[in-house]
């Protein structure tokens, strides 16, 4: 029997929900609703969603603090995340991404979009469960990556990583030296052509780096190449 994806929707604006849960129904998911973050959080343990579209201005428990609770839980942790944000919130956006939020969109936002944001996280999220049970390895100095288990390892010590930090990691020790635009970027690791702000690539990029930085000759392979994206620079 084919499990469908249920989304929990969050927003305290009544008519974004209904928006959402028509568009989203019809495309044949199951729609859960919270119009604040504090119901959010309730309806998430009793009933943990596949995604989460949160707003991240919301009355008594914002989208940040549920973000970062969610995130912050290993109950939780793996629940992808899809923000609603106005245009005016770049700082609020990039707070959120670095607490490990999936993707982001502005509003407002149509709904083919938000769809196919929905299908390219959602794809990406259960991408572990599918992966062979023959263990695979990747190593790049004292880094080892281990595809099976979606589990980084730096000097024998395990790295916390959100899921595209660790998808980026991989695509970049699996093409030493080759350099990806940000859009490239975008299209590999989160699965769809990317029609926004290229930012969250850099946001990710960063957390990347500061999360490596006790092997600064890995972080520092991590290189920016100026006016395209971004390579790992390996000595040949």
């Amino acid at each position: 029997m084919v499990k469908i994806p249920k989304i929990l929707v969050v927003d305290d604006e009544e008519n974004i929900r209904a928006l959402v849960r028509f568009n989203l129904e019809k495309a044949g998911y199951q729609i859960m609703e919270a119009s604040n973050g504090k119901n959010a959080l309730e309806i998430i343990a009793e009933d943990r969603p596949d995604l989460i579209i949160l707003d991240l201005m919301l009355p008594v428990i914002d989208g940040l603090d549920v973000c970062r609770k969610l995130k912050g839980s290993l109950i939780t942790s793996a629940i992808p995340i899809i923000m609603l944000t106005a245009k005016s919130d770049e700082v609020d956006r990039v707070i959120g991404l670095e607490l490990g939020a999936d993707d982001y969109l502005t509003k407002p936002f149509g709904p083919r979009e938000l769809i196919a944001r929905i299908k390219a996280v959602l794809r990406r999220s259960i991408l572990p469960a599918t992966t062979a049970n023959v263990a695979k390895e990747l190593h790049f100095g004292s880094l080892l990556i281990n595809l099976t288990n979606y589990a980084a390892y730096l000097s024998g010590d395990k790295l916390e990583l959100t899921l595209k930090e660790f998808e980026l990691l991989c695509l970049l020790v699996q093409n030493p030296n080759q350099a990806f635009s940000r859009e490239k970027l975008l299209e590999n690791i989160w699965g769809y052509e990317y029609y926004g702000d290229t930012r969250t690539v850099d946001v990710h990029i960063r957390h990347l780096r500061a999360k490596l930085e006790k092997a600064p000759e890995i972080a520092n392979a991590i290189e920016t190449v100026r006016g395209i994206g971004y390579r790992l620079h390996a000595k040949v």
